[in-house]
């Protein structure tokens, strides 16, 4: 209860003390935290153990990916380049590992023993790769700013389901 006094000040009065007793019900527990950080380079390096090739991951379901896969294996007569769908327990951790989230299908990513990379640079870190004229044509194509191959690569990315469509499952490529 506050009294007004004539200064304009609030005088408080405290009522007496009432002990209740609350009942608690606990609807869910905490669990400590963890210390799970995982060196995901650790965790995959054994996808280069036997086999030093880069890794091509794809996003499994999509029609312009899987005609991408196809015309890099066609055009890749040393096999220099291995692939794996995104939405594999593999391309998972390689995603994890090139530090995007394990989930993540919006783009390629071409991932070597000591670096990853995305969007419009894997396209032309994957056109190096494979056979000529190709790694000519990424030769030139570096000289387009990266924001300009960038923005080409998101657009065409962001409509490839609609443009090109999407299949029930993922194809399967061998080396």
């Amino acid at each position: 209860m506050a009294l007004v006094t004539p200064g304009g000040c609030a005088r408080l009065s405290v009522a007496p003390t009432v002990h209740v007793r609350h009942r608690m019900t606990t609807f869910a527990t905490l669990s400590p935290p963890r210390d799970e950080t995982v060196d995901w380079v650790k965790a995959t390096n054994s996808f280069f153990d036997r086999d030093s090739r880069p890794i091509m991951l794809f996003d499994g379901v999509c029609n312009l990916c899987n005609g991408g896969v196809r015309f890099v294996r066609d055009n890749d007569r040393n096999r220099r380049i291995r692939y794996e769908a995104l939405q594999s327990e593999a391309g998972s951790k390689l995603l994890r590992r090139s530090g995007r989230a394990p989930d993540d299908i919006s783009s390629v990513v071409l991932v070597e023993k000591d670096r990853s990379y995305i969007k419009s640079e894997a396209v032309l870190k994957i056109m190096e790769y494979i056979d000529l004229p190709f790694p000519r044509l990424a030769f030139f194509l570096h000289f387009v700013p990266l924001f300009v191959r960038d923005f080409v690569y998101d657009n065409v990315a962001n409509n490839r389901y609609t443009i090109f469509g999407r299949s029930e499952s993922c194809e399967v490529y061998y080396d």
